[in-house]
């Protein structure tokens, strides 16, 4: 059997942290490794935790993934389940992401997520099941079924899998992202080039716990704007385009020749 890791990276969200160390304890496949980056959080205790020095205002989230990696590669982790740090588990979904690197070794394995609505807190996680509703932006396969999926772009990074070989290959992710937006999407790239296959497990389901969002985000035009510059001049492509435009609607950001800029009113 093979050593399997849980990765995440937190910066706050302390109560979301601590429930999703209450679902992977239900596990019926326990992780053999566990690492939290924290990210410029000294409150994030524990004998698992990997303190990772950050600027709140641009937190480093590829760097953080990458040193969470490191440190499992290290401890000896032959699979890699990364959770964003909203996540709560299926007890079988740790298992199923180890049964599906095993079979595909050379892929990228994404579960479905459900996103929990707020009405339901406290989540109950004898009861998560009742409450699975996956995102409609995603495939979402059944329990036990697995399917192949060609569009690249539709990689995100809430629950993923791959073994540390694939990991190898991509070369883990950009550190140049910081701040939020786009890392995740370049991360596809990175393993579509490297030669990777992206697959959707259906056992692999995962429950994104409620917070306050804006839509558009935007807190965050600054950095959704300069890495998505980044992402360009990697792939020669804008992402997060819908919020772009959407933002563009709103007076934050402006069209600046083939890309984007913020608007003067935003800087």
């Amino acid at each position: 059997m093979s050593r399997t890791a849980v990765l995440t990276v937190a910066h706050g969200r302390h109560e979301h942290l601590a429930a999703q160390e209450a679902s992977l304890a239900t596990s019926t496949r326990p992780a053999d490794v566990r690492v939290v980056a924290a990210l410029g959080d000294p409150a994030i205790e524990g004998p698992h935790v990997l303190h990772v020095d950050a600027d709140p205002a641009a937190l480093p989230v590829a760097a953080g993934r990458n040193r969470a990696a490191e440190a499992a590669i290290a401890a000896g982790a032959e699979v890699l389940v990364f959770l964003d740090v909203d996540c709560l588990v299926a007890p079988g979904t740790v298992g199923a992401y180890e049964r599906a690197v095993a079979a595909r070794p050379d892929a990228l394995w994404s579960g479905p997520v459900t996103y929990l609505p707020a009405e339901a807190r406290p989540y109950r996680l004898d009861a998560l099941a009742d409450l699975d509703d996956p995102h409609p932006a995603r495939p979402a396969p059944a329990p036990g079924e697995r399917v192949p999926e060609p569009r690249w772009e539709l990689f995100w990074s809430l629950s993923f899998a791959l073994h540390a070989d694939a990991w190898r290959a991509t070369g883990g992710f950009d550190e140049a992202y910081a701040g939020y937006g786009a890392e995740d999407t370049d991360f596809g790239q990175r393993a579509a080039r490297a030669g990777l296959e992206l697959w959707w497990d259906g056992s692999a389901r995962a429950y994104h716990q409620h917070h306050p969002v804006s839509r558009p985000p935007v807190e965050h035009a600054a950095a959704i704007v300069r890495n998505g510059r980044v992402f360009h001049e990697r792939w020669g492509w804008w992402p997060m385009s819908g919020w772009l435009e959407e933002m563009a609607a709103l007076g934050v950001v402006r069209r600046d020749g083939d890309g984007w800029a913020l608007a003067e009113a935003a800087r």
